[in-house]
């Protein structure tokens, strides 16, 4: 029940003294107190009435209202009979905590008001109860086998009003309601990563969150009895906009029965993947075998089919490979790295999830890329029609967003992912992905694979959770980086930038970032004053003291180097 219904029943005697744009607050029950701090015994939403006997003086109207207003309390109804009326004061200190106050005439007992509130509630609550029954049996009869999340979703928010969606641990929306506006990108991509956050440190589920103003509630989309911390990269989550943290037991479980059919398209789909799996599988066997390309070329026109149907031409292929390192939770698994296989198998499923092209809807999207799994990576083999006429990439070569024709870039990848996957790997995991460049034939493929695989270790070497490196980058500087031993870098790296970090520590200075601008800048003064917002006599303090305290001189090519090195590998 409302605030507001109380006004309407004359019987109660009460009379609003403050708070009229509060009065659609919900009542959950109600208390009568006059202790002079209630606050454990209250839970949030309740009437509360009191005879003001907790009052000594003007002064203690402050506290008791604040206490009150941080509790959640739907409003406060103070009696008339000890005090004559109502003090200014408490009204005073319920109006700046925006706490709706009514005064309850002489003449009607507390009890009177507690059993209608009780009444009204218990009613409100056996009609919801028999409503979210009613409901979760249409749920369950128009589950994915009678038209897929999307039917679900609509339910909920036609019978509940509750908007929900659908989403991947990479932020993708897979469904959401027929009406209303897809949830943005960023929004998405911000509850994927708080929900991963939240299951892989084993905090209490649904997780609650608010973005940008709105509250959210996700709860897990998990199937199986494996821990859900070990597939939080894998599973899917229910993003409902609403704060779960009030609400009864039988709401929870009707969300708990979505969870459950949505799981059921889950394994749906990822059974539709495995004609796809099969043929990345063998196609990697025979490539890492050293097979004839003739018997390679011969798997590849069986591939290109299915996952590039009716596309006439022979596709080119690029290659992705994917690695996901990861410590095994729980403190008995603490020395005991994570098996292979299960490594190779979380890295397959998130590449999969990578590559469906997000311009697509539907759980599997224009969902067309063939991933294997190899001990403790995954393998991708990304189709692109072969060129036309003009000897260009036709242009549906690309996923949306992740290419341009030509292909999958590395820095698309990054881009669509690294927020929520950063948050889902946590301080304890990484993901690290290597790009081909396209190959034209069989004979190409094994050349590409080497060559996804050199890229995944150059971005291996550099630091963050979520890392890629594309096949241009072999072709510079990058690409002996991996191989330089970790102590020969260290060393090295401490030697011309330990000096800087020790002083922009102590001095509160900016030497590490003017050096990284002045390095992109090529030297140039102009350029970099202006990129760092500096006068051109600053920047030349901040480079010769950069030069006094290494013992370098900027103005020499070998230093530029050594420095653009150090911070490479830093």
């Amino acid at each position: 029940m409302r605030l507001r219904a109380l006004l309407d029943n004359d019987s109660l005697g009460l009379r609003l003294l403050g708070g009229e744009d509060e009065l659609d607050r919900t009542v959950r029950g109600v208390m009568t107190t006059d202790l002079r701090d209630p606050s454990r015994y209250l839970s949030g939403g309740e009437l509360v009435l009191t005879g003001l006997a907790w009052r000594r003086g003007p002064e203690d109207s402050e506290p008791f209202a604040q206490i009150l207003a941080t509790a959640g309390v739907a409003g406060l109804a103070a009696g008339e009979a000890e005090l004559g009326t109502v003090p200014e004061d408490l009204v005073v200190a319920c109006a700046r905590h925006r706490l709706p106050l009514f005064s309850v005439t002489e003449s009607v007992a507390f009890a009177t008001i507690t059993e209608h509130v009780v009444r009204q509630v218990s009613t409100e609550r056996a009609g919801d109860l028999a409503a979210v029954v009613d409901r979760h049996r249409r749920l369950m009869s128009s589950g994915p086998a009678g038209g897929g999340p999307d039917v679900v979703l609509d339910l909920l928010r036609s019978d509940l009003d509750l908007a929900a969606w659908v989403l991947s641990p990479t932020g993708r929306q897979i469904a959401g309601p027929s009406a209303g506006a897809p949830l943005p990108h960023a929004t998405a991509a911000h509850l994927a990563g708080a929900h991963m956050a939240a299951v892989r440190t084993g905090r209490r589920q649904p997780h609650r969150t608010v973005h940008e103003g709105a509250a959210y509630s996700v709860f897990p989309v998990h199937s199986g009895t494996r821990d859900p911390r070990e597939t939080v990269l894998s599973d899917w989550m229910l993003a409902v906009s609403a704060d779960a943290g009030d609400w009864p037991a039988e709401r929870l479980d009707l969300l708990q029965g979505v969870t459950q059919l949505i799981a059921v398209e889950r394994d749906r789909r990822e059974a539709a993947r495995t004609v796809r799996r099969r043929l990345a599988q063998e196609v990697l066997e025979l490539v890492q075998t050293g097979a004839p390309p003739a018997e390679i070329a011969a798997r590849l026109r069986v591939a290109a089919p299915v996952l590039l149907p009716g596309l006439g031409a022979a596709p080119h292929w690029q290659v992705i490979v994917g690695r996901v390192d990861r410590a095994p939770h729980g403190a008995e698994q603490a020395d005991r790295p994570q098996p292979p296989d299960e490594a190779g198998a979380v890295a397959q499923s998130l590449l999969e999830e990578m590559l469906v092209d997000p311009r697509a809807a539907g759980p599997t999207g224009s969902d067309r890329i063939a991933v294997a799994q190899t001990d403790d990576e995954a393998v991708a083999l990304v189709p692109l029609p072969a060129p036309g006429g003009d000897g260009e990439p036709h242009a549906e070569a690309s996923l949306s967003g992740l290419g341009d024709g030509t292909g999958v870039h590395a820095e698309a990848l990054l881009d669509a992912v690294q927020e929520p996957l950063s948050q889902g790997l946590g301080d304890d995991g990484r993901l690290t992905l290597g790009v081909s460049a396209a190959v034209h034939s069989a004979e190409g493929l094994r050349g590409a694979l080497e060559e996804a695989r050199h890229a995944r270790r150059v971005a291996a070497a550099r630091p963050g959770a979520v890392r890629a490196a594309g096949h241009e980058e072999l072709a510079s500087h990058v690409l002996l980086l991996p191989f330089v031993p970790d102590d020969v870098r260290r060393a090295f790296t401490a030697r011309l930038l330990d000096p800087l970090r020790e002083y922009d520590r102590k001095h509160r200075a900016e030497l590490v970032p003017t050096l990284d601008a002045f390095l992109s800048a090529d030297g140039s003064w102009t350029r970099c004053a202006a990129r760092l917002h500096l006068h051109v006599n600053t920047l030349r303090y901040r480079v010769s003291r950069i030069e006094q305290l290494t013992g370098r001189d900027l103005s020499r090519l070998e230093d530029k180097l050594d420095f653009f090195l150090a911070l490479r590998m830093s």
